[in-house]
């Protein structure tokens, strides 16, 4: 390698790099190169190793692999052939700005050492010891000089260069600036910090969640101790209820002694009055008395007058009454004489007319008289024998109207009974619709109705006696997991266990079951079951063997002891499901899965065979299906569709039951005619059928008359008859002289009784006033001696026996207060109740009611609280003390986040505003080094965007307004330009040096020329050790002595 220096500057400040050597490294076995202080140029052909230095430069300050664009693994950085590379850095560490100058001294060596598995790194002194090797330490060195090798702005690669140069793209322009300027180091540090600021946020929210169970548990202390204090209040009010009762008793009884005195004052108030009334009274009775005997005197004369009257009027009465009944006997024998003798003329003309008809019919009796019988007989037999024809047709027409009639009967009966199971379809859907809606407004009713509501409410009240609260109903804490496919299987599987309870040991059960009777639930299924039982798990050759789901693996549960107990109990996990019932039998019965018991299919069928024996049971249709489904929308319009069909049919079948109802009419109609037809042919058949037996009876009748009747006789008859009626008429003379004897006697006797009735009439009107009088004298009598009788009474009973009874019940209130206000003065003074304002006229009995409450009122609040209030207002404070202590930290936590927060506010408004800044003074500086080659132009960057864009004014464009961009410029322009971009951005960073690999590609002679004077310039100005690496040809750079230019070797062919 040739060195060409032209003079030696002075030393500058501490971090530059004074040599790079590297061994093993890339493309070079061994490599030195010293640096100069200030500006050194390194050039060489392609393939020399050239960029392998900056690499190396980037390595040793820790930069990763993947960055340097050269490899992706450290051990790629490896010679091939070789097992490991040295990056060898020595760093100058002088002036000010010296980095533990005592323990490095003037010079920091830093060394990375790559094998294939590892990478280490080491820092020295100036004299080669090892002084550190943590990363720490490599990254508190890089810190101290802000050696960022990652910083286009700090070592522009070639692949960076190259990128940087002929891209247009302005997001990556505005990377580029982000970056050099370290904004986006700073904006990933305030999005870092405010990130850690939230979760600093989120944890302390969660810390202020965490007390909020011990601020309800000192919420509960409080409710505690305050219901104590209420306990404390109401023993209070007892203590004074019982004083007050006990003086409630006294002041009673007083009340009492008031009540006798004020009754002995108004029953003696009565007595004067009272024996007015009785005085009264006598005198009345003395005068009524009086006129009582004088009214008897009176009625004795007058009785003794009027008693021969009325014994000769009832002797009267008597014959009259006698003779008028021998007047009634005469006449009805009379008449039974003149009826007799009537019958008797009668009778003697019937056999006259007889005597002459017999004789008639001897006349008669010839062979015509047989020969008209005889036709009269066949008449009549063909009358007969039509009618019979007649009454048979007519039966057999009623016969089958009559089975018309019962078979539209019976069908008419079918339809009713179609109807009413329409009805009672149409009633069950409307009765399920209305469980469906109830179920959706809350599960729990689908596992027990309305009683589960009431048994959880009494769970609800009675929860802090049970050791651990029941769960149930199972149903309500099952879900179906792959939809509801499996909803009627499950539940037909399952069964009676959806409704029931499960409690942790015999004492809850025994106190839900005292809950279920509460709840009117007598029949509730109560499980007991360890609840600190984990999930059990069961493997899986316990398991049936066979591809289809179990009703365990179907079903999930929020609670594992339900599980537990479906596995327990009812063996959930040996419960095979299948789709059909084809296909149920064959897994039941061909298959033998082993492990398995039952299998249910989609319908609700259940299979299981116990040895030889083979059983399906059919689903159960009184059973309630879907609820376990997860939504009861579908079956609510399933039922729904079900009630308006059964609606529908039931409609039609009432039309039907119309028009068989009105044939049952027609056919009844037709069936009454056809018996009255029928009715009539009978009786007419039956008339001419007597007509033809009275026909020969009575021609047998006449011809044995014709042959036996003997006119003597008859005329023997006539003549005793008119002798008994001779006898009769001389006997019926013989009666009305009788008669008439009787109706003169009867006539005297009235005449004689109105005689008399008119002479006794004035005496016993008399006396009959005088009796009447008598009465009513007698009855004022009765009622004057009644009254005095009762006033005599009243005094007796009411008034004396009052006022003893008062004085005697006085005595005893006197008694009984003297020892009620012993009792009480015993209990408190007297004196102390005044003071308190006595008992308010508040009774006895009510005081007792009111103590009675607060003492039951009293045992229950103390039954329910253990602890004394001393106790819990210690707890109370020990708690309140720590949740202060805890609110305290976390309040200090939220102010120094809230610090915290607004410090990187603070720093994000500056951080904005320097970034506003630096855009500004990019433009300026990049103008100034535009104007070298008498260009201008503007950088406009887009924070929001995060673009920037350069234009350009040329100078052939000084007559036009225009501004162009970067893309219309030629290469060598576009790559001017952007380098002094590139420039503008290297003074606003600071860095102890900085690295440029080919910066000069895409440029021609022209514009390179400018460019290396203007880099030179830059540099040197600048004041920083600066590394340009490039192919070229540097011969046209000056020659300073802080200008260092070195030859790389030729490449080996």
């Amino acid at each position: 390698m040739t060195e060409a220096r032209v003079s030696n500057g002075s030393a500058l400040r501490a971090g530059i790099v004074t040599k790079i050597r590297v061994e093993n490294f890339m493309c070079h076995s061994h490599m030195e190169i010293d640096m100069g202080d200030r500006v050194n140029f390194i050039t060489g052909q392609n393939g020399s190793g050239k960029s392998a230095i900056l690499t190396a430069l980037c390595i040793g300050f820790g930069c990763r692999a993947k960055s340097t664009d050269r490899a992706t693994t450290m051990k790629e950085f490896i010679k091939t052939g070789c097992s490991y590379a040295l990056v060898h850095l020595e760093i100058k560490n002088q002036g000010e700005d010296a980095f533990k100058h005592d323990l490095y001294g003037d010079l920091i060596i830093l060394e990375r050492r790559i094998t294939e598995s590892s990478s280490t790194s080491v820092l020295k002194d100036y004299q080669g010891k090892k002084v550190a090797g943590r990363r720490e330490d490599i990254r508190e060195l890089v810190e101290h000089f802000n050696i960022d090798v990652e910083n286009p702005c700090v070592v522009m690669t070639q692949d960076k260069s190259r990128e940087f140069l002929h891209s247009g793209n302005d997001k990556d322009k505005f990377k580029f600036f982000f970056k050099a300027t370290l904004l986006s180091q700073v904006d990933d540090l305030l999005k870092s910090v405010k990130d850690n600021l939230d979760k600093a946020n989120g944890e302390v929210v969660e810390l202020e969640r965490s007390i909020a169970p011990i601020e309800r548990e000192l919420n509960e202390l409080q409710g505690k101790i305050r219901s104590m204090e209420h306990i404390e209040e109401i023993s209070q009010q007892v203590q004074l209820l019982t004083k007050k009762c006990a003086w409630a008793v006294v002041y009673g009884t007083d009340k009492k002694i008031q009540e006798e005195f004020a009754k002995i004052k108004k029953l003696e108030e009565r007595i004067p009055r009272c024996q007015a009334r009785i005085d009264q009274q006598i005198a009345k009775v003395t005068e009524l008395q009086d006129c009582l005997d004088k009214k008897k005197a009176q009625s004795a004369v007058l009785m003794e007058s009027t008693s021969k009257a009325r014994q000769r009027k009832n002797e009267l009465e008597q014959k009259l009454s006698k003779a008028t009944k021998e007047r009634l006997e005469l006449e009805q024998e009379y008449g039974r004489r003149s009826n007799n003798i009537g019958k008797m003329v009668k009778r003697i003309k019937l056999l006259e007319q007889q005597i002459s008809e017999v004789n008639e019919q001897r006349i008669k009796d010839t062979q015509a008289e047989e020969s008209e019988m005889e036709r009269k007989l066949k008449v009549l037999q063909d009358e007969i024998n039509a009618a019979q024809s007649d009454f048979q047709r007519l039966s057999s027409i009623e016969d089958q109207v009559s089975e018309s009639l019962n078979i539209a009967r019976d069908e008419l009966r079918t339809i009713n009974s179609e109807i009413g199971d329409y009805e009672k379809k149409f009633n069950e859907s409307q009765n399920r619709i209305r469980e469906l809606r109830l179920n959706q407004t809350s599960k729990v009713t689908a596992f027990g109705g309305s009683k589960v509501t009431y048994l959880l409410q009494a769970i609800e009240r009675n929860f802090r006696k049970f050791k651990k609260p029941p769960i149930g109903p199972i149903g309500s804490h099952l879900a179906l997991t792959h939809g509801d496919k499996w909803a009627i299987a499950v539940e037909n599987a399952l069964g009676k266990f959806l409704n029931a309870f499960i409690v942790t040991d015999h004492k809850d059960s025994l106190l839900l079951r005292s809950c279920a009777r509460e709840a009117n639930y007598p029949y509730l299924q109560i499980i007991i079951y360890d609840f600190s039982i984990p999930r059990l798990q069961i493997p899986n050759h316990m398991l049936p063997q066979t591809n289809h789901p179990t009703t365990i693996s179907v079903i999930q549960s929020d609670r594992p002891t339900v599980l537990n107990v479906l596995i327990d109990m009812c063996g959930a996990e040996r419960q095979v499901l299948v789709t059909d019932y084809a296909m149920g039998t064959k897994v039941a019965f061909d298959q033998r899965v082993a492990n398995m018991k039952e299998v249910y299919t989609l319908e609700g069928h259940r299979m299981f065979s116990r040895g030889s024996a083979q059983t399906i049971l059919p689903p159960n249709k009184n059973a309630r299906s879907g609820r376990l489904c997860s939504s009861y929308d579908d079956q609510i319009k399933r039922h729904e569709r079900e009630a308006l069909q059964m609606q529908e049919q039931a409609k039609q079948i009432r039309g039907k039951k119309r028009s068989f109802e009105e044939q049952c009419q027609n056919f009844q109609h037709e069936l009454q005619e056809a018996k009255r037809q029928r009715t009539g042919a009978e009786r007419w058949l039956m008339s001419k059928k007597l007509s033809l037996q009275d026909l020969k009876n009575s021609y047998e009748a006449e011809a044995m008359n014709s042959s036996v009747s003997n006119v003597d006789e008859l005329h023997h008859e006539i003549s005793k008859i008119q002798a008994d009626k001779s006898e009769s008429e001389i006997l019926l003379e013989k009666i009305q002289e009788k008669l008439n004897e009787a109706d003169a006697k009867v006539n005297e006797f009235k005449v004689l009784f109105q005689e008399l009735g008119e002479l006794a009439k004035a005496d016993i009107n008399a006396f009959d006033k005088a009796t009447h009088e008598l009465t009513q004298i007698e009855e004022e009598l009765n009622n004057a001696e009644a009254a005095k009788h009762h006033f005599d009474v009243q005094m007796k009973e009411k008034v004396y026996n009052g006022i003893e009874s008062s004085k005697q019940q006085l005595k005893e209130y006197e008694k009984e207060r003297k020892i009620n206000s012993e009792k009480a003065s015993i209990i408190c003074p007297e004196i102390e109740i005044e003071a308190l304002g006595g008992c308010d006229e508040t009774s006895s009995e009510q005081l007792q009611a009111n103590l009675k409450r607060l003492k039951m009122r009293l045992q229950q609040e103390s039954q329910r609280h253990q602890e004394s209030i001393d106790e819990l207002r210690m707890l109370y404070d020990k708690k309140e003390r720590k949740i202060k202590k805890h609110r305290e930290t976390y309040k200090a936590f939220r102010d120094k986040l809230s610090a915290i927060h607004m410090a990187l506010d603070k720093r994000w408004s500056k951080f904005q505003r320097n970034a506003t800044l630096l855009k500004r003074q990019l433009t300026w500086q990049f103008n100034g080094h535009l104007r070298k080659k008498g260009i201008s132009g503007q950088i406009k960057v887009s924070y929001e965007e995060q673009k920037l864009s350069i234009e350009v004014k040329m100078p052939q464009d000084a007559s036009s307004s225009n501004v162009r961009d970067t893309r219309g410029l030629s290469g060598g322009e576009r790559s001017f330009s952007t380098l002094c971009f590139a420039l503008a951005l290297h003074e606003m960073t600071e860095a102890p040096f900085r690295a440029m690999d080919e910066f000069d590609v895409f440029m021609d002679a022209v514009s390179r020329k400018i460019s290396l004077d203007t880099v030179v310039d830059f540099a040197l100005a600048q004041g920083s050790q600066w590394i340009f690496i490039t192919p070229h040809d540097i011969s046209m750079v000056k020659n300073d002595d802080q200008i260092k230019k070195q030859q790389m070797a030729a490449p080996r062919s």
